[in-house]
């Protein structure tokens, strides 16, 4: 199907034109974009033992059911980046097709999330690149300057321009996922060959159950949900990639299946090289603990090393992506104003750049040096995988809202643009839900604190910077006559 077409000439006259590099990625390029946003091995190291000891040896099968409903959204992302291809992604497509002021706290929630992802994952670089070069430190100051020396380093790699920073992510994916997938499959290997040390493979890892039913799958499933955030990073570089109206929606759901394939390898793979004490009591070095005991320290030398590639590829895609969607904000004074400004020489966002990799380096000092507050920080890196949560939901809606008069036009629309759709954003409603109830009141408190901040910045768009952007009419899709399907 072509384009469709869209109501609301008004609108179209307020959208800002594309002004960042055209057609300098592809679609593989920004898959790996995608990727490297949910951070791989970062994540894994983070989730291992965990999702382990909930899912009782069940995760496997809970990281491919969690991997539908992802596949459904990223699906989602697709059909909206059809109909409207800007960097502002969910922002836009919320705005205009539900309501403005719903699109506001989207895009508020969408830069809150990569930003607190990010600084998540940079806080562990300092411990994992020391560990590949044999050395620890007892002050925080060596990670510190590890830390900000790589983020500054990535900032300008992001300023230099969407090509170079696609190169060295492929780069660094390279090692990372050839790291992680060897040692994966060498540890199966060691777990099926009954090493001694190792746990054996019984039915219950094919299970949602788990191991003699033990598991929890509701856990298991929020872990899950966790891990998966991040892919959609593939759409908020969409004006830079060739065919940007189809690739970036096509990249996202590879990016999806990929990861589901990577995630499910490791966590089967790593989980039973160790006793489930081990494991547990190396919880927060568990991909390092177990490629330890499976080869020495030159494996866990190796893994260390796709762990730090995998947090310097996060931090350098949480840079870039972050200043998209603030740049797509901006661009309708959203935001304010020069934060939408772009580069003539380098064709990227400067402003927005900058202001993303100082507010990342500034939070991760704070998180590092000011002990009085960690406890305070950590409630908020723990709702990080909430956000996305939330903006994925509202994601969702919107491709149901947008679509609906192709919704009711034939049984396979009803189910790919009305019944999967509200399927997955009542699973992730749930996701949300369950967390909240069960979450400390400081996690409870960090996401209300984040809502409660958006609400006031969309106040001040709204009636103080005069944001023409709550001014766009609603918009929604109209067949175009003798046009096939997409």
């Amino acid at each position: 199907m072509g384009d469709p077409v869209v109501s609301g000439a008004a609108a179209n006259a307020l959208a800002p034109a594309a002004r960042l590099e055209p057609d300098a990625i592809g679609l593989a390029q920004d898959m790996v974009i995608g990727m490297a946003s949910s951070a791989p091995a970062g994540t894994m190291a983070a989730t291992l033992a965990s999702l382990a000891a909930v899912a009782a040896y069940g995760g496997g099968p809970v990281l491919v059911l969690t991997a539908v409903p992802m596949l459904v959204i990223a699906n989602a992302y697709r059909r909206l980046n059809m109909w409207n291809a800007n960097c502002g992604a969910s922002f836009e497509w919320v705005g205009r097709s539900i309501s403005p002021y719903l699109g506001f706290l989207t895009g508020w929630l969408m830069v809150a999330g990569y930003v607190i992802g990010t600084v998540a994952e940079v806080v562990v670089l300092g411990p994992s690149a020391l560990a590949v070069f044999g050395a620890s430190s007892s002050g925080p100051w060596a990670s510190v300057g590890i830390d900000t020396g790589v983020c500054v380093v990535m900032l300008a790699i992001a300023v230099a321009g969407i090509r170079i920073t696609a190169r060295t992510q492929i780069g660094m994916a390279v090692i990372e996922y050839v790291i992680l997938t060897g040692i994966s499959v060498a540890g199966l290997a060691a777990v099926l060959s009954h090493r001694p040390g190792t746990v054996p493979v019984m039915r219950g890892w094919f299970s949602l159950s788990g191991a003699g039913g033990r598991g929890s799958v509701a856990a298991g499933l929020l872990i899950a949900v966790y891990v998966y955030s991040a892919w959609d990073g593939t759409v908020y570089v969409n004006e830079e990639v060739r065919h940007r109206r189809t690739n970036p929606g096509r990249a996202a759901l590879w990016a999806v299946a990929l990861l589901a394939v990577l995630y499910t390898v490791a966590q089967v793979g790593l989980q039973g090289v160790v006793s489930p004490g081990r494991l547990q009591a190396h919880a927060s070095s568990a991909l390092v603990y177990a490629a330890q005991a499976l080869g020495g320290t030159g494996l866990a030398k190796a893994m260390a090393l796709a762990v730090a590639l995998s947090v310097i590829a996060a931090t350098g895609t949480g840079i870039v992506l972050t200043a998209r969607i603030v740049y797509g904000m901006a661009s309708y004074k959203a935001l304010p104003g020069f934060l939408g400004n772009v580069s003539r020489r380098f064709s990227t966002p400067v402003a927005a750049s900058v202001g993303a990799g100082f507010l990342i380096v500034a939070l991760t000092w704070v998180y590092m040096l000011a002990t009085s507050v960690q406890n305070v920080f950590a409630d908020v890196v723990a709702v990080a995988g909430l956000l996305f949560s939330m903006f994925y939901i509202l994601t969702a809606l919107a491709t149901i809202v947008y679509y609906r008069r192709r919704v009711i036009s034939s049984a396979w629309d009803f189910l790919v643009l009305g019944v999967l759709p509200l399927g997955a954003a009542g699973f992730l409603g749930w996701v949300l839900v369950t967390s909240l109830r069960g979450a400390p009141a400081g996690q409870v408190w960090s996401v209300a604190a984040i809502v409660g901040t958006g609400l006031v910045l969309m106040a001040v768009a709204r009636w103080g910077l005069k944001s023409p952007f709550f001014q766009i009419p609603r918009e929604s899709y109209r067949p175009v006559h003798g046009k096939g399907r997409s």
